[in-house]
Formats: structure tokens, sequence, C-alpha cells
């Protein structure tokens, strides 16, 4: 699957065939004696902890921007939780009032930012 000199290419093409896979899940090359590895580390199934079953090479991603019990943070408060609870934690957690240190107002949590605009 790369460009070869034509020089070189019925050597590459002997050597291509005794040596290398193509990987029957993604299509990769890879070294005959490294395609048990590769299958078992890449593409084994395994099930992450919200219980969804993916390939263990997607799994890291999964985990990091799409699992719905990855941890993040409150905007209000930094708290860290899963993400599937936050916005029901947010919507608590920014109807709570704090007093503005400037007008003595109790102000929103999650109109704080914007209350300066507007602070008599």
């Amino acid at each position: 699957k790369k460009d070869i000199p034509a020089v070189n290419f019925i050597i590459h093409e002997i050597h291509c065939r005794r040596n290398i896979e193509i990987c029957p899940y993604c299509s990769d090359s890879i070294p005959k004696s490294e395609m048990k590895n590769h299958i078992e580390s890449e593409h084994v199934q395994v099930t992450c902890k919200c219980r969804m079953k993916m390939e263990n090479s997607l799994l890291k991603d999964h985990e990091a921007s799409s699992c719905p019990l990855r941890p993040v943070l409150c905007q209000f408060c930094d708290i860290q939780l899963a993400f599937s609870k936050l916005q029901e934690h947010e919507l608590y957690c920014g109807a709570r009032t704090e007093p503005c240190g400037r007008c003595g107002r109790n102000v929103l949590v999650r109109e704080l930012k914007e209350h300066p605009e507007v602070c008599g």
C-alpha cells in the first residue's frame, strides 16, 4: 500500500507476501509475527464503565470525549461529577445566590459574570 520504485518492486512484493498481513479489522499492514498481538491489543472488545462495548483501541477516546460517565467540572462550583449528571447539577448550582460585593444584592450564581455590567 505504498509507492515502491519500479526497480525494487518484485523484491519488495516477495518480502511483503512472506512477512506482512492485512488486518481484517482495520486494513493496516501488520507484520505476520505481530498480527495476534495487534488483534488482541487493538481489536479485542472491551466494556467501558458506562457498559458500552467497543474495540480496545477506541476506549481511550471514548472515555475522554463521549462517555456519559466521564468526569467533568461544574462551571459554577468546580466540583467534579459525571457528564450525565452535569446539566441537572448546573441547573441547581447556578440557581444559588451570592451577595454582590459592590451593590450587596443577592445575584444568581449563573449571572455573576454578567452582573458587573448592570451592577448599580
